[in-house]
């Protein structure tokens, strides 16, 4: 019923924000990457969005991109995940991320979103396997052993999916192997400037 909602910023908050459009403020759920790349308050603002109707609430989604709004729309067809769920998906795992874990049958990478346990990974890669394209060419290589240890040890560290994945993209194709090693050039990219 709402496809997008094109305003200004009136309010930021933890997992929310609210859009002035018209003089109505809609209150948004909106992804962790839409917070981090959100314009400041009485900034303009255009989201892609996902309405959802339920007995006890009316809810608006937002998105910076229609892949992000159509991987929610897929990911709410999958049994027991709801909106919030979803949501916390896409606000953990980047869109290429989320099809590769789908298409390479790895859901150990989608334990890692808060709420998501091995059973419901497992339904979500068994549930989408036909639904959902694998990345691109030129976009995200499925990571290799070593690299999903540093995945794991990156987020055990605080850091989130998205964040840990873009420092293992940095990492030099020439470095070695090594867990320990990659970890630590892992690491050197949040200490840039």
């Amino acid at each position: 019923m709402i496809a997008s909602v094109r305003g200004t910023v009136e309010r930021i908050s933890p997992g929310e924000m609210v859009v002035d459009v018209g003089g109505i403020g809609l209150r948004i759920a909106v992804t962790a990457g839409v917070l981090q790349q959100a314009p400041q308050v009485g900034q303009p603002i255009f989201l892609h969005t996902a309405f959802i109707v339920r007995e006890e609430a009316i809810s608006l989604y937002g998105f910076p991109s229609l892949e992000e709004r159509q991987l929610f729309d897929l990911l709410l067809q999958v049994s027991g995940i709801g909106p919030r769920l979803a949501l916390s998906v896409l606000s953990s795992l980047s869109p290429e991320l989320l099809r590769t874990a789908v298409a390479q049958a790895q859901p150990e990478i989608l334990t890692r979103v808060p709420g998501i346990g091995r059973k419901t990974a497992d339904k979500i890669v068994f549930e989408l396997k036909d639904k959902l394209g694998a990345p691109a060419l030129g976009g995200l290589q499925p990571p290799s052993g070593t690299d999903t240890e540093v995945l794991q040890a990156l987020t055990s560290l605080g850091y989130t999916v998205v964040e840990a994945q873009t420092a293992l993209q940095s990492i030099p194709a020439e470095a070695p192997d090594s867990v320990e090693e990659r970890v630590r050039l892992a690491l050197q990219h949040f200490t840039r400037p």
